[in-house]
């Protein structure tokens, strides 16, 4: 994951090194924000949709994920020479939960927002920011359903239309999702199925981040996957 980040800021021309800040917007003050310099200033936007993760994972799953990739990406800006970062609260909004693969539509565990609201959230927050004259933002938000990425790859696009500037949808770039499957044995790929949700990835990230809010019942749960796409909604 590291090696795909560090990729990215070759494409994206951050190719100086060492010495940088890492601030969090919550504890800065005005006085500090007018002091940064905005050509050489990443923010980051991490987010993390409020969503069932099933009988084992808790609701916050892919925040806590995405929460981890910020603090990573952080570092890996902080080591070029004159660079910043600004790294937002997190931004508990996401648009259409895994149980909507299943026509569940209102599941517990599961507080989504319409794709405009999403969409509206992250243009806003562009418009803020491009006002202010910040030039590169990262979003970090995985979660797999279309709408969702369709509505940051727009906030975006609206954001370098607008601003001229780069606001980049990190995880919703295809490199980075294959990222996922790594690691994994052939049997464990064919055991897996398709990585859609709460499966063994995302058990295993969670082991690794907050394993006190994994429920230990998942040693003994029987496999339910499958590698065809048309087999989710039985699943769902």
């Amino acid at each position: 994951m590291k090696r795909i980040i560090l990729l990215t800021f070759g494409v994206l021309l951050f190719s100086i090194s060492s010495n940088a800040q890492i601030y969090r917007m919550a504890e800065m003050n005005v006085e500090q924000i007018k002091k940064l310099d905005k050509e050489k200033t990443v923010v980051i936007l991490p987010g993390g949709i409020v969503e069932e993760h099933g009988l084992y994972l808790p609701t916050f799953t892919d925040g806590y994920w995405n929460e981890q990739v910020t603090r990573e990406l952080a570092k890996a800006i902080a080591a070029k020479k004159g660079w910043s970062v600004v790294i937002f609260p997190t931004i508990p909004l996401g648009n259409s939960g895994a149980n909507d693969i299943g026509g569940k539509f209102n599941f517990p565990g599961t507080y989504a927002v319409r794709f405009e609201t999403l969409r509206s959230v992250f243009m806003d927050l562009a418009t803020e920011l491009g006002e202010q004259k910040f030039k590169w933002i990262f979003i970090i938000h995985g979660h797999g359903a279309p709408n969702h990425v369709r509505a940051l790859d727009q906030a975006g696009d609206y954001f370098r239309d607008t601003y001229g500037g780069r606001m980049v949808n990190l995880t919703g770039l295809l490199p980075v999702v294959a990222a996922w499957d790594g690691k994994k044995s052939d049997a464990q790929r064919k055991e897996d199925g398709l990585p859609i949700h709460a499966g063994m990835d995302e058990t295993s990230m969670m082991l690794a981040l907050r394993h006190d809010l994994v429920n230990p019942k998942y040693k003994s749960a029987k496999p339910f996957a499958s590698d065809k796409m048309e087999d989710l909604i039985t699943i769902a």
